[in-house]
């Protein structure tokens, strides 16, 4: 059974950053795309930002382009989530997904296999 394990959450005031970062448990595992989600206070659990293995190409959520940075560190089969100019609306749980199988919106988060435990990430003014 493939954990994923997050960390680098944490607490920042507005315009801070921080990086999280999420290892898959199992060296072996051969993910097709890696993503982050993330669930704000009273919010449904939305799509923040995707890596698809393969070539790397990243994929974002309007509401943090140009502000969060996907990246993938194969050899330690963890990835990155660069957020820069927080604001508030930021503040969720964030959560890492891997899917196993090609194909399917990044945003489909049935289509997902493994799923992190999920790390705070709260921004205050």
């Amino acid at each position: 059974q493939v954990q994923l394990v997050e960390s680098g959450g944490g607490s920042v005031q507005a315009g801070g950053s921080l990086r999280l970062s999420c290892a898959a448990s199992e060296y072996t595992y051969r993910p097709k795309r890696m993503s982050w989600f993330r669930r704000a206070p009273g919010k449904e659990r939305e799509g923040v930002a995707s890596i698809y293995i393969d070539d790397r190409t990243p994929d974002y959520a309007d509401s943090v382009k140009g502000r969060f940075t996907i990246s993938l560190d194969i050899a330690k089969k963890t990835v990155y989530l660069q957020m820069n100019s927080l604001v508030p609306d930021d503040t969720a749980v964030y959560y890492c997904a891997a899917r196993s199988q090609y194909g399917g919106t990044w945003t489909l988060q049935g289509s997902y296999n493994y799923w992190g435990q999920g790390t705070q990430v709260t921004v205050s003014s």
